[in-house]
Protein backbone atom coordinates (compact mmCIF):
# COMPACT_ATOMS: atom_id res chain seq x y z
CA UNK A 1 0.00 0.00 0.00
CA UNK A 2 1.31 3.80 -0.59
CA UNK A 3 0.57 7.35 -1.08
CA UNK A 4 1.32 9.29 -3.84
CA UNK A 5 2.53 12.83 -3.72
CA UNK A 6 3.22 15.28 -6.52
CA UNK A 7 4.23 18.80 -5.18
CA UNK A 8 4.68 21.54 -7.71
CA UNK A 9 5.51 19.47 -10.70
CA UNK A 10 6.81 20.62 -13.76
CA UNK A 11 7.77 19.48 -17.36
CA UNK A 12 9.15 22.02 -19.83
CA UNK A 13 10.82 20.17 -22.79
CA UNK A 14 14.08 21.31 -24.86
CA UNK A 15 12.46 23.09 -27.25
CA UNK A 16 10.07 25.14 -24.64
CA UNK A 17 7.17 23.59 -24.75
CA UNK A 18 5.93 23.81 -20.98
CA UNK A 19 3.60 20.07 -20.68
CA UNK A 20 2.98 20.63 -16.94
CA UNK A 21 2.71 23.84 -14.72
CA UNK A 22 2.54 23.35 -11.50
CA UNK A 23 0.76 20.23 -10.72
CA UNK A 24 0.38 19.09 -6.51
CA UNK A 25 -1.95 16.58 -6.75
CA UNK A 26 -1.98 13.75 -3.21
CA UNK A 27 -3.22 10.13 -4.06
CA UNK A 28 -4.11 8.61 -0.58
CA UNK A 29 -3.35 5.00 0.26
CA UNK A 30 -6.01 2.72 -1.86
CA UNK A 31 -7.51 5.72 -3.42
CA UNK A 32 -8.66 5.63 -7.33
CA UNK A 33 -7.69 8.91 -8.91
CA UNK A 34 -8.47 9.26 -12.38
CA UNK A 35 -6.43 12.34 -14.55
CA UNK A 36 -8.68 13.46 -17.45
CA UNK A 37 -8.88 16.18 -20.12
CA UNK A 38 -8.66 16.66 -23.83
CA UNK A 39 -5.40 15.90 -26.19
CA UNK A 40 -2.33 18.16 -24.96
CA UNK A 41 -3.74 18.55 -21.54
CA UNK A 42 -0.24 17.23 -20.05
CA UNK A 43 -2.20 14.56 -18.43
CA UNK A 44 -0.58 11.47 -20.06
CA UNK A 45 2.75 13.62 -19.41
CA UNK A 46 2.09 13.97 -15.66
CA UNK A 47 1.42 9.67 -15.58
CA UNK A 48 4.83 8.88 -17.56
CA UNK A 49 7.12 11.46 -14.88
CA UNK A 50 5.58 9.42 -11.79
CA UNK A 51 5.93 6.19 -13.64
CA UNK A 52 10.36 7.51 -14.21
CA UNK A 53 9.24 7.25 -17.86
CA UNK A 54 9.61 11.29 -18.41
CA UNK A 55 12.38 13.52 -16.44
CA UNK A 56 10.41 16.40 -13.33
CA UNK A 57 11.74 19.32 -14.68
CA UNK A 58 11.36 20.70 -11.38
CA UNK A 59 9.30 19.47 -7.99
CA UNK A 60 9.01 16.67 -5.84
CA UNK A 61 7.70 13.41 -6.26
CA UNK A 62 6.77 11.12 -3.51
CA UNK A 63 5.79 7.37 -2.99
CA UNK A 64 4.98 6.73 0.25
CA UNK A 65 7.11 10.00 1.56
CA UNK A 66 10.30 9.19 -0.54
CA UNK A 67 11.42 11.02 -2.81
CA UNK A 68 11.40 9.56 -5.96
CA UNK A 69 12.84 11.84 -8.26
CA UNK A 70 15.78 10.12 -9.42
CA UNK A 71 15.07 6.97 -8.71
CA UNK A 72 14.92 4.76 -11.78
CA UNK A 73 11.30 3.09 -13.38
CA UNK A 74 12.23 -0.90 -11.85
CA UNK A 75 12.62 0.61 -8.04
CA UNK A 76 9.64 2.79 -7.68
CA UNK A 77 7.26 -0.35 -6.66
CA UNK A 78 5.02 0.74 -9.76
CA UNK A 79 3.27 -1.16 -12.35
CA UNK A 80 1.92 0.17 -15.60
CA UNK A 81 -1.10 -0.58 -17.86
CA UNK A 82 -0.60 0.73 -21.33
CA UNK A 83 -2.85 1.57 -24.09
CA UNK A 84 -1.75 -0.97 -26.49
CA UNK A 85 -1.13 -3.72 -23.91
CA UNK A 86 2.31 -4.35 -25.28
CA UNK A 87 1.74 -8.11 -24.51
CA UNK A 88 4.65 -10.70 -26.09
CA UNK A 89 3.10 -12.31 -28.97
CA UNK A 90 4.96 -15.31 -28.86
CA UNK A 91 4.50 -16.37 -25.64
CA UNK A 92 1.53 -17.61 -23.80
CA UNK A 93 -0.47 -16.03 -21.75
CA UNK A 94 0.57 -17.36 -18.15
CA UNK A 95 4.26 -16.35 -19.79
CA UNK A 96 2.93 -12.49 -20.28
CA UNK A 97 1.43 -12.19 -17.04
CA UNK A 98 4.32 -14.26 -15.00
CA UNK A 99 7.44 -12.52 -17.38
CA UNK A 100 8.47 -10.15 -14.78
CA UNK A 101 8.19 -12.29 -11.87
CA UNK A 102 10.73 -14.57 -14.39
CA UNK A 103 12.76 -11.46 -14.45
CA UNK A 104 13.12 -11.05 -11.01
CA UNK A 105 14.40 -14.52 -10.60
CA UNK A 106 11.09 -14.53 -8.49
CA UNK A 107 10.76 -19.31 -7.52
CA UNK A 108 8.67 -21.05 -10.34
CA UNK A 109 6.70 -22.02 -7.97
CA UNK A 110 5.57 -18.57 -6.49
CA UNK A 111 5.37 -17.39 -10.26
CA UNK A 112 2.89 -20.42 -11.07
CA UNK A 113 0.53 -19.72 -7.50
CA UNK A 114 0.65 -15.97 -8.33
CA UNK A 115 -0.40 -15.91 -12.34
CA UNK A 116 -2.89 -18.35 -11.36
CA UNK A 117 -4.45 -16.35 -8.39
CA UNK A 118 -4.48 -13.10 -10.92
CA UNK A 119 -6.16 -15.50 -13.75
CA UNK A 120 -8.85 -16.24 -11.36
CA UNK A 121 -9.09 -12.55 -10.58
CA UNK A 122 -9.30 -11.53 -14.23
CA UNK A 123 -11.13 -14.84 -15.70
CA UNK A 124 -8.58 -16.18 -17.75
CA UNK A 125 -8.05 -19.51 -16.02
CA UNK A 126 -9.20 -21.26 -19.52
CA UNK A 127 -7.12 -19.00 -21.73
CA UNK A 128 -3.38 -18.86 -20.17
CA UNK A 129 -2.06 -21.22 -22.44
CA UNK A 130 -3.18 -19.56 -25.43
CA UNK A 131 -0.82 -16.69 -27.39
CA UNK A 132 -2.76 -13.00 -27.55
CA UNK A 133 -3.25 -13.61 -31.32
CA UNK A 134 -6.01 -15.76 -30.20
CA UNK A 135 -7.79 -13.81 -27.58
CA UNK A 136 -9.85 -10.87 -27.87
CA UNK A 137 -9.35 -6.82 -27.20
CA UNK A 138 -10.92 -7.13 -23.39
CA UNK A 139 -9.36 -10.27 -22.66
CA UNK A 140 -6.06 -8.65 -23.97
CA UNK A 141 -6.58 -5.92 -21.65
CA UNK A 142 -6.85 -8.15 -18.67
CA UNK A 143 -3.76 -10.16 -19.81
CA UNK A 144 -1.92 -6.27 -19.77
CA UNK A 145 -3.72 -6.43 -16.10
CA UNK A 146 -3.25 -9.63 -14.96
CA UNK A 147 0.67 -8.32 -15.47
CA UNK A 148 0.54 -5.71 -13.34
CA UNK A 149 -1.49 -7.42 -10.52
CA UNK A 150 1.16 -10.39 -9.83
CA UNK A 151 4.27 -8.08 -9.60
CA UNK A 152 2.02 -6.84 -6.60
CA UNK A 153 2.89 -3.25 -6.65
CA UNK A 154 2.62 -0.32 -4.57
CA UNK A 155 1.22 1.60 -7.22
CA UNK A 156 -0.64 0.81 -10.27
CA UNK A 157 -0.57 3.81 -13.56
CA UNK A 158 -2.76 3.48 -16.54
CA UNK A 159 -2.87 4.99 -19.59
CA UNK A 160 -5.96 5.09 -21.13
CA UNK A 161 -6.14 1.34 -20.82
CA UNK A 162 -9.45 0.87 -23.05
CA UNK A 163 -9.36 3.09 -25.32
CA UNK A 164 -8.83 0.30 -27.76
CA UNK A 165 -12.23 -1.61 -26.78
CA UNK A 166 -15.31 -0.79 -28.58
CA UNK A 167 -17.85 1.10 -26.78
CA UNK A 168 -19.86 -2.38 -25.33
CA UNK A 169 -17.13 -3.51 -24.08
CA UNK A 170 -15.47 -0.59 -22.94
CA UNK A 171 -18.51 -0.13 -20.19
CA UNK A 172 -18.02 -3.80 -19.23
CA UNK A 173 -14.53 -3.35 -18.59
CA UNK A 174 -14.31 -0.10 -16.78
CA UNK A 175 -16.30 -1.82 -14.12
CA UNK A 176 -14.47 -4.62 -14.12
CA UNK A 177 -11.10 -2.74 -13.90
CA UNK A 178 -12.70 -0.45 -10.86
CA UNK A 179 -14.34 -3.41 -9.25
CA UNK A 180 -10.89 -5.05 -9.34
CA UNK A 181 -9.02 -1.71 -7.93
CA UNK A 182 -11.62 -2.20 -5.00
CA UNK A 183 -10.58 -5.44 -4.37
CA UNK A 184 -6.62 -5.11 -4.41
CA UNK A 185 -7.05 -1.83 -2.56
CA UNK A 186 -4.00 -0.66 -4.76
CA UNK A 187 -3.23 2.97 -4.99
CA UNK A 188 -4.06 3.66 -8.30
CA UNK A 189 -3.95 6.78 -10.86
CA UNK A 190 -5.64 6.54 -14.49
CA UNK A 191 -5.03 8.53 -17.39
CA UNK A 192 -8.29 9.07 -19.79
CA UNK A 193 -9.91 11.64 -22.00
CA UNK A 194 -13.30 9.94 -21.47
CA UNK A 195 -15.41 11.82 -19.02
CA UNK A 196 -18.17 9.22 -18.63
CA UNK A 197 -15.07 7.45 -17.53
CA UNK A 198 -13.45 9.31 -15.69
CA UNK A 199 -16.82 9.88 -13.18
CA UNK A 200 -17.65 6.23 -13.06
CA UNK A 201 -14.59 5.16 -12.19
CA UNK A 202 -12.55 7.47 -10.06
CA UNK A 203 -12.69 7.99 -6.31
CA UNK A 204 -11.46 11.26 -7.17
CA UNK A 205 -11.50 12.81 -10.71
CA UNK A 206 -8.67 15.60 -11.85
CA UNK A 207 -9.61 17.71 -15.15
CA UNK A 208 -6.43 19.32 -16.77
CA UNK A 209 -6.48 21.80 -19.47
CA UNK A 210 -3.24 23.43 -20.71
CA UNK A 211 -1.01 21.49 -18.25
CA UNK A 212 -2.87 23.16 -15.65
CA UNK A 213 -4.85 21.79 -13.35
CA UNK A 214 -8.57 22.85 -12.97
CA UNK A 215 -10.14 21.05 -9.99
CA UNK A 216 -10.06 17.79 -8.46
CA UNK A 217 -12.96 16.36 -6.22
CA UNK A 218 -15.12 13.33 -6.11
CA UNK A 219 -17.03 12.71 -9.04
CA UNK A 220 -20.55 14.32 -7.94
CA UNK A 221 -18.85 17.34 -6.81
CA UNK A 222 -17.64 18.38 -9.76
CA UNK A 223 -20.54 17.50 -11.38
CA UNK A 224 -22.80 19.80 -9.18
CA UNK A 225 -20.05 22.10 -8.45
CA UNK A 226 -17.85 22.98 -10.82
CA UNK A 227 -15.32 25.67 -10.05
CA UNK A 228 -14.82 27.21 -13.60
CA UNK A 229 -16.57 27.26 -17.13
CA UNK A 230 -13.69 24.57 -18.59
CA UNK A 231 -14.96 22.02 -15.61
CA UNK A 232 -18.63 22.92 -16.24
CA UNK A 233 -18.43 22.77 -20.23
CA UNK A 234 -16.39 19.13 -19.66
CA UNK A 235 -17.72 17.26 -17.26
CA UNK A 236 -21.36 16.12 -18.31
CA UNK A 237 -22.70 14.70 -21.26
CA UNK A 238 -25.19 15.78 -22.74
CA UNK A 239 -23.13 18.79 -21.76
CA UNK A 240 -23.78 21.68 -19.59
CA UNK A 241 -25.74 24.38 -21.54
CA UNK A 242 -24.10 27.71 -21.72
CA UNK A 243 -24.91 31.43 -22.37
CA UNK A 244 -24.26 34.75 -21.26
CA UNK A 245 -26.73 37.05 -19.34
CA UNK A 246 -26.85 40.54 -17.68
CA UNK A 247 -28.06 40.03 -14.04
CA UNK A 248 -30.50 42.55 -13.48
CA UNK A 249 -32.25 43.46 -10.15
CA UNK A 250 -35.89 45.09 -9.80
CA UNK A 251 -37.41 45.41 -6.14
CA UNK A 252 -35.18 42.83 -4.15
CA UNK A 253 -36.00 40.27 -6.64
CA UNK A 254 -33.02 39.16 -9.31
CA UNK A 255 -33.39 38.10 -12.41
CA UNK A 256 -30.93 36.42 -15.66
CA UNK A 257 -31.55 38.51 -18.76
CA UNK A 258 -30.51 36.60 -21.86
CA UNK A 259 -31.26 33.82 -23.75
CA UNK A 260 -35.17 34.01 -24.83
CA UNK A 261 -35.64 37.09 -22.43
CA UNK A 262 -35.61 37.66 -18.28
CA UNK A 263 -36.02 35.03 -16.13
CA UNK A 264 -36.66 35.07 -12.63
CA UNK A 265 -34.29 33.17 -9.92
CA UNK A 266 -35.99 31.98 -6.81
CA UNK A 267 -34.88 33.00 -3.53
CA UNK A 268 -33.43 29.78 -2.99
CA UNK A 269 -30.93 30.35 -6.18
CA UNK A 270 -29.90 33.33 -4.79
CA UNK A 271 -29.04 32.71 -1.39
CA UNK A 272 -27.08 29.63 -2.89
CA UNK A 273 -25.11 32.19 -4.77
CA UNK A 274 -24.56 34.75 -2.38
CA UNK A 275 -21.95 36.56 -4.25
CA UNK A 276 -24.01 36.94 -7.71
CA UNK A 277 -25.81 39.81 -6.22
CA UNK A 278 -21.91 41.95 -6.62
CA UNK A 279 -22.81 41.00 -10.52
CA UNK A 280 -26.15 43.18 -10.71
CA UNK A 281 -25.54 45.18 -14.38
CA UNK A 282 -22.60 42.94 -15.13
CA UNK A 283 -22.61 39.76 -18.06
CA UNK A 284 -21.82 36.70 -16.94
CA UNK A 285 -22.12 33.03 -17.69
CA UNK A 286 -25.12 31.25 -17.00
CA UNK A 287 -24.85 27.16 -17.21
CA UNK A 288 -27.92 25.10 -16.71
CA UNK A 289 -27.81 20.99 -17.65
CA UNK A 290 -30.06 19.21 -19.72
CA UNK A 291 -31.99 17.20 -17.19
CA UNK A 292 -32.34 20.45 -15.28
CA UNK A 293 -34.56 21.69 -18.28
CA UNK A 294 -38.36 20.49 -18.27
CA UNK A 295 -41.33 20.32 -20.79
CA UNK A 296 -44.11 23.09 -18.83
CA UNK A 297 -46.76 20.90 -19.81
CA UNK A 298 -45.69 18.20 -17.19
CA UNK A 299 -44.52 20.18 -14.42
CA UNK A 300 -47.83 21.67 -14.03
CA UNK A 301 -47.70 25.20 -11.56
CA UNK A 302 -44.11 25.86 -12.73
CA UNK A 303 -43.83 29.56 -12.89
CA UNK A 304 -44.02 31.21 -16.35
CA UNK A 305 -41.60 33.84 -15.05
CA UNK A 306 -39.15 30.81 -15.25
CA UNK A 307 -39.19 29.61 -18.88
CA UNK A 308 -36.95 29.95 -21.80
CA UNK A 309 -38.42 29.68 -25.23
CA UNK A 310 -37.02 27.73 -27.51
CA UNK A 311 -37.84 25.96 -31.64
CA UNK A 312 -37.48 22.70 -31.71
CA UNK A 313 -34.60 21.34 -34.07
CA UNK A 314 -33.88 17.59 -33.17
CA UNK A 315 -35.82 15.01 -30.85
CA UNK A 316 -34.10 11.76 -29.98
CA UNK A 317 -36.08 9.18 -27.64
CA UNK A 318 -34.03 6.93 -25.36
CA UNK A 319 -36.83 5.40 -23.81
CA UNK A 320 -36.37 6.34 -20.32
CA UNK A 321 -36.13 10.18 -21.98
CA UNK A 322 -36.89 12.69 -24.86
CA UNK A 323 -33.51 14.56 -25.14
CA UNK A 324 -34.68 17.74 -27.11
CA UNK A 325 -32.17 20.06 -28.96
CA UNK A 326 -33.49 24.10 -29.17
CA UNK A 327 -31.98 26.71 -30.54
CA UNK A 328 -32.85 29.66 -28.56
CA UNK A 329 -31.97 33.44 -29.21
CA UNK A 330 -28.88 34.71 -27.44
CA UNK A 331 -25.42 34.68 -26.91
CA UNK A 332 -23.56 31.32 -26.54
CA UNK A 333 -20.20 31.15 -24.03
CA UNK A 334 -17.28 30.31 -26.20
CA UNK A 335 -15.43 27.50 -24.00
CA UNK A 336 -12.50 26.27 -26.50
CA UNK A 337 -10.90 22.93 -26.29
CA UNK A 338 -13.78 21.31 -24.13
CA UNK A 339 -14.73 18.07 -26.08
CA UNK A 340 -11.42 16.03 -27.69
CA UNK A 341 -12.37 15.74 -31.48
CA UNK A 342 -15.64 17.01 -31.55
CA UNK A 343 -15.90 20.28 -33.25
CA UNK A 344 -19.33 21.38 -33.88
CA UNK A 345 -19.48 23.60 -36.95
CA UNK A 346 -23.38 23.85 -36.26
CA UNK A 347 -22.85 25.22 -32.80
CA UNK A 348 -20.14 27.58 -34.24
CA UNK A 349 -22.20 28.85 -36.68
CA UNK A 350 -25.51 28.95 -34.30
CA UNK A 351 -22.91 31.07 -32.11
CA UNK A 352 -22.75 33.10 -34.48
CA UNK A 353 -26.16 34.50 -35.49
CA UNK A 354 -27.02 35.52 -32.06
CA UNK A 355 -28.41 31.87 -31.28
CA UNK A 356 -27.48 29.34 -28.76
CA UNK A 357 -27.85 25.56 -29.12
CA UNK A 358 -29.90 24.32 -25.82
CA UNK A 359 -30.44 20.40 -24.66
CA UNK A 360 -33.04 19.25 -22.44
CA UNK A 361 -34.43 16.18 -21.46
CA UNK A 362 -37.76 15.60 -21.75
CA UNK A 363 -40.00 13.17 -20.30
CA UNK A 364 -40.51 10.45 -22.89
CA UNK A 365 -44.12 10.87 -23.33
CA UNK A 366 -43.46 14.72 -24.60
CA UNK A 367 -45.39 15.71 -27.17
CA UNK A 368 -42.80 18.70 -28.69
CA UNK A 369 -42.77 18.68 -32.64
CA UNK A 370 -39.80 19.53 -35.01
CA UNK A 371 -39.99 22.98 -35.65
CA UNK A 372 -42.50 23.91 -32.99
CA UNK A 373 -41.26 27.05 -30.69
CA UNK A 374 -42.19 26.01 -27.14
CA UNK A 375 -41.41 27.40 -24.00
CA UNK A 376 -38.36 25.81 -21.59
CA UNK A 377 -39.24 25.22 -17.67
CA UNK A 378 -35.85 26.01 -16.07
CA UNK A 379 -35.01 24.77 -12.31
CA UNK A 380 -33.07 27.93 -11.50
CA UNK A 381 -32.29 26.98 -8.11
CA UNK A 382 -29.89 23.99 -10.71
CA UNK A 383 -28.37 26.89 -12.66
CA UNK A 384 -24.56 27.77 -12.64
CA UNK A 385 -23.16 30.86 -12.46
CA UNK A 386 -19.40 32.33 -13.98
CA UNK A 387 -18.13 35.48 -13.56
CA UNK A 388 -16.67 36.18 -17.74
CA UNK A 389 -13.25 37.40 -16.26
CA UNK A 390 -12.19 35.32 -14.27
CA UNK A 391 -14.50 32.16 -15.75
CA UNK A 392 -14.77 31.19 -12.15
CA UNK A 393 -17.87 29.93 -10.51
CA UNK A 394 -19.70 32.89 -8.78
CA UNK A 395 -20.55 31.34 -5.39
CA UNK A 396 -19.56 32.99 -2.34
Amino acid sequence: MANLALENINKVYENGFHAVHDLTLDVEDGEFLVLVGPSGCGKSTALRMVAGLESISSGTLSINDRVVNDVHPKDRDIAMVFQNYALYPHMTVAENIGFALKLKRTPKAEIEERVNEAARMLELEEWLHRKPGQLSGGQRQRVAMGRAIVRRPAVFLMDEPLSNLDAKLRVQMRADVAKLQRNLGVTTMYVTHDQVEAMTMGDRVAVMRKGILQQVAPPQVLYDTPGNLFVAAFIGSPAMNLFTADVVEEGGTVFIDGASGRIRLSEQAVAAHPALKAHVGRTIAVGIRPENLYDPAERAGHPEDQRLSGTVELCEALGSDLVVHFSVPGTKVDVEDVREGTTDETSVALAGSGIVPVVARFGPRSKVALGEVVPIAVDTERMHFFDMSTRAAIWT
